[in-house]
Parts: structure tokens; C-alpha cells; sequence
């Protein structure tokens, strides 16, 4: 039987008289890359902001890496990476200040520290910028170094929130990549993407229309269940 790492039963958030999540349930498994598809305002990242234990549910039952949300919010916080759309790391600082400074906030030693971000900067190709501020590097290299800062310590779950939003398709591919290559070290990603053609690299996707899931499968059985050539297809036949 496969390891459920996240499991969601109920996820409702209401602000006021909106409901954001409008009884939300599914489960992701251990390495799964699950894609959390859905247009701007559809509740995707009021439900990550939950998952992440930044944001209280108003009701329902959620476990993350094996924990309470409304209990052990951070036991939660310390298994999981995020990373944002809105490009997580400090421009004013230089690439190597930021790993230093995620390595500390991750509680990581300086001499495991040392090791790990040596080893990260030879395999992203970033020897060379490491005394570069992040604010000049091009949007792509950022990307990249973004992601890997945010599973730097081992995560169980890394959320990415729309992280390739404005980057160029083949900085796309090269990003997903570095996702597949985490999912093959055990590492459960969770994605929310607007981009259709991503959706193709998922394991599995929820489809969110509203506040509500309208779909969860794997690519290959949503499109023959909507007869659709892509994603794109199947995406605006429930979207309608």
C-alpha cells in the first residue's frame, strides 16, 4: 500500500460570506509530484496557505507528513519546503548569504552547511555567482536556486505555488526537471500550476473550478474520461 503524506478530509475556509475551499478531500502519496490545477481565484493557494500551516481551516480534517494541522502546525512547518510565485529568496543578498540563511532558519550546522551548498552550487553551475546578489541574477538561475533552497534540508513535502509563472518554456522544462529529480528522492511535491501543458508532468491532478475539486486522476485517464487531445482541453470543459 502506498504512504499517504498528505491527507484532506472536508478542507472548508470561509472568509465571510466567500467560501475559498468548499469541502475539499483528497489524499497525495509519498513521492507523488500532484498537480493542484486551477484558474486565478480558484482557492488553490487559500488551500496550500492550510497545508503549510500558515492559515487556520474553518473546518474539516488534515494531516501533513503525518500531522495534525490544527495541532502540530509546526512539527509541520519544519517537514515541508515552499516555495511561492512571488520568488522566495532576498534580492539584496547574494546567493550564498541566502543558502546561509535558509540553512539557519532550517536549523542546519554550519559545517553540514559548508558541504551542502557546495554541492548545490556545483550541480545548478553557480560556483561562479555565489558572491552575486540575487537581484542579478536572470529570473531562470533564481528559479532554480529557489527551489533548491526550499528542500535544502530534506523536506518530506516541498508546495510550490505557481513557480514557474513568467519564465520562458525551456527555463520551464529545465525547472521541472530539478522536480522530477527531487520526486525520485523521495520527496512529495505539490504544484499548483495555470500552466495546462505542466499539467501532462504530474503523477496525478485535481482540477479546482470555484472553490470545489471537479476532477483528480492522472492526466492520461482525465483526457480519455473528457475525450480531449491535452490538458488544456480537459481543463475547459470543466471550467465551463
Amino acid at each position: 500500500m502506498e504512504e499517504k503524506i498528505i491527507t484532506v478530509k472536508n478542507m472548508v475556509k470561509r472568509f465571510g460570506d466567500f467560501t475559498a475551499n468548499d469541502n475539499l478531500t483528497f489524499d497525495v502519496y509519498k513521492g507523488e509530484i500532484f498537480g493542484f490545477l486551477g484558474a486565478n481565484g480558484a482557492g488553490k493557494t487559500t488551500a496550500i496557505r492550510i497545508l503549510c500551516g500558515l492559515s487556520s481551516p474553518t473546518s474539516g480534517e488534515m494531516k501533513v507528513a503525518g500531522f495534525d494541522i490544527y495541532k502540530e502546525t509546526e512539527k509541520i512547518k519544519k517537514n515541508i519546503g515552499y516555495m511561492s510565485q512571488k520568488f522566495s529568496l532576498y534580492e539584496d543578498l547574494t546567493v550564498s548569504e541566502n543558502i546561509k540563511l535558509y540553512a539557519g532558519i532550517y536549523g542546519i550546522s554550519a559545517k553540514k552547511r559548508k558541504a551542502k551548498e557546495a554541492e548545490l552550487l556545483k550541480k545548478l553551475e553557480l560556483e561562479a555567482v555565489k558572491n552575486k546578489l540575487i537581484g542579478d541574477l536572470p529570473l531562470g538561475w533564481k528559479q532554480k536556486l529557489a527551489f533548491s533552497v526550499a528542500i535544502f534540508h530534506d523536506p518530506k513535502i516541498v508546495f510550490l505555488d505557481e513557480p514557474t509563472g513568467g519564465v520562458d518554456p525551456v527555463t520551464r522544462r529545465k525547472f521541472w526537471d530539478l522536480i522530477y529529480e527531487a520526486a525520485n528522492n523521495g520527496i512529495t511535491v505539490f504544484v499548483t500550476t495555470h500552466y495546462m501543458d505542466e499539467a501532462e508532468y504530474c503523477n496525478r491532478v485535481s482540477i479546482m473550478d470555484a472553490g470545489k475539486i471537479e476532477a483528480l486522476d492522472t492526466p492520461a485517464k482525465l483526457k480519455e474520461k473528457y475525450k480531449a487531445k491535452n490538458m488544456d482541453e480537459v481543463f475547459i470543459k470543466i471550467a465551463r
